[in-house]
């Protein structure tokens, strides 16, 4: 029989009701209520309790103890208040309010698997009022909608990511993870095979619009960008001549520059203006190489999205590059896979990409910086306007979600919250989220490590979930400092120690 833990009093709303109870429920816990011929579900939001006797102007210690000890549990009520979700098979809001006296009644077990299961769906944890619940998320509307996972350091964000990689896996999609950190090249996951891609672009690949970029030279500079542009053509069909000799790209267009240079210097007219843009753009060469060599160095450097592999996680780790070089390389295969995928479903022409991707960007408020203008920023917010018609995923991880870009936040239409304190961070969230109603937004400082807000497109309903933990083997957790520095001080006094014994042996 299912319990009935109180009924409705006072005013009700056809969102809100007041319950009152002598039952002892429980914050968060889901209940239901049959009313206009429907069963409505809804969920606790808060408690209070009072006592029928004891008034707030008894402040008599001894006579209070005294009082609870005749009366026991016997005077003590609870009051509370419940959200209500929508009716059980549509979770449609009822149009008219319950009527006062509405029994509430516990959910049952039948009840909540059928409000978080999901045919199609990746398992991330249980219920956290019901664990005995598991809750599924919608794999497709959480890859097409996108998707944010947003915590303070510590609250459980790699774990979090780490589970739903491994559940991708098991689907056999593909995932590319933009590794700032380098956390998850280690990573062993359960459900499926990495694959480890360098941080290299060819810079063949690169279009003349992406060295202007590089180069610094602006729109309205046609000289710079002619001389640039012949420099480009010079050195790609160099390059594409299969010279047995290693060469560098940039060097070539340095050299076709400085070539040029030299030629209108010892012309019978000369061009002041042309001779300088030629000497600007050999300048702004050499100051692109010096700045980006780590990421352009080679023309031996596959094409970095044709090596993505499906059915696998794919990984770049860009712990090796500073920000500046991080944010070229994302940008640019970013845009190319968004760019390929829409030639593979559109005209089929020029370079394709044949399956949907996933793209986790780890740090996200460095590249998609609410301050900062980056050059991955404009495809970040292109992705999460038109990727879904595309199948271009994409999963913004940030510690520091007031850093993130509001515009490409806006378009996460899915989120999972683990525990935010500070209040930027929480407001910066809600004002960017439809979703986030104010009674979550309180909850997210109380929530333990692995516990998070879920909503979205992705569930049916906002809920509050304990994530399963990662089973594979992750380096992304805290380093043991204390063990570390015992083990080091162990080494440096064996390595002392057989110091001394050779001084010894030698007699010295």
């Amino acid at each position: 029989m299912t319990e009935i833990i109180g009924r409705c009093y006072g005013e009700t709303s056809p969102t809100k009701i007041s319950f009152i109870s002598k039952k002892t429920p429980a914050v968060n816990e889901y209940v239901y209520l049959e009313y206009a011929g429907k069963t409505v579900m809804g969920i606790i939001d808060n408690l209070l309790r009072g006592s029928f006797t004891l008034s707030d102007d008894l402040l008599n210690e001894d006579t209070i103890g005294k009082i609870v000890q005749i009366e026991g549990d016997n005077d003590q009520y609870i009051r509370g208040e419940v959200s209500i979700l929508g009716d059980i098979e549509k979770l449609e809001i009822p149009r008219t309010p319950a009527p006062i006296g509405t029994t509430i009644k516990r959910a049952t077990l039948e009840q909540l698997k059928k409000l978080f299961s999901n045919e199609k769906g990746i398992t991330i944890g249980h219920v956290l009022s019901q664990p005995e619940v598991e809750v599924k998320l919608d794999v497709n509307k959480m890859v097409s909608r996108h998707l944010g996972i947003l915590a303070m350091t510590g609250a459980g964000k790699s774990n979090a990511t780490s589970v739903i990689i491994d559940e991708l896996l098991g689907l056999g999609g593909t995932i590319l993870v933009l590794d700032m950190h380098s956390e998850y090249g280690k990573t062993e996951f359960t459900n499926g095979k990495k694959k480890s891609i360098p941080p290299k672009i060819n810079p063949r690949d690169l279009n003349i619009f992406e060295f202007k970029k590089l180069c610094n030279v602006s729109d309205g500079a046609t000289n710079q960008e002619k001389y640039l542009r012949d420099a480009y053509d010079y050195a790609k069909e160099i390059s594409l001549n299969g010279s047995e000799e290693k060469r560098l790209f940039i060097n070539d267009m340095i050299t076709f520059a400085e070539t040029k240079a030299e030629e209108l210097e010892n012309a019978e007219r000369k061009n002041n203006s042309h001779i300088d843009a030629v000497n600007q753009v050999a300048f702004k060469l050499e100051d692109m190489k010096r700045k980006y060599r780590s990421i352009l160095d080679s023309t031996d450097v596959s094409d970095i999205v044709s090596t993505i592999e499906v059915g696998k996680v794919n990984i770049i780790g860009l712990s090796s590059l500073d920000e500046k070089a991080s944010d070229i390389l994302v940008k640019h295969v970013l845009t190319e896979i968004l760019n390929r995928r829409k030639n593979f479903m559109t005209t089929g022409k020029g370079k394709t990409l044949s399956f949907p991707v996933f793209s986790i960007i780890e740090e996200a408020h460095i590249l998609a910086s609410q301050k900062r203008n980056t050059r991955s920023k404009s495809i970040i917010g292109r992705i999460a306007r038109e990727g879904r018609k595309f199948g271009v995923g994409l999963c913004l991880v940030s510690q520091s979600p007031k850093s993130l870009d509001s515009e490409s936040l806006s378009q996460l239409n899915n989120l999972i919250i683990l525990r935010l304190v500070e209040p930027s961070d929480q407001a910066h969230v809600q004002k960017s989220s439809e979703s986030l109603s104010e009674e979550l937004l309180k909850k997210l400082p109380s929530l333990n490590v692995g516990e998070a807000v879920i909503l979205g497109q992705m569930t049916k309903i906002p809920t509050m979930v304990k994530i399963n933990e990662f089973k594979g083997r992750s380096i992304g957790n805290d380093l043991d400092i204390v063990s570390l520095w015992k083990s080091a001080k162990n080494e440096e006094e064996s390595r002392l120690q057989k110091s001394e014994e050779y001084l010894d042996e030698m007699g010295l």
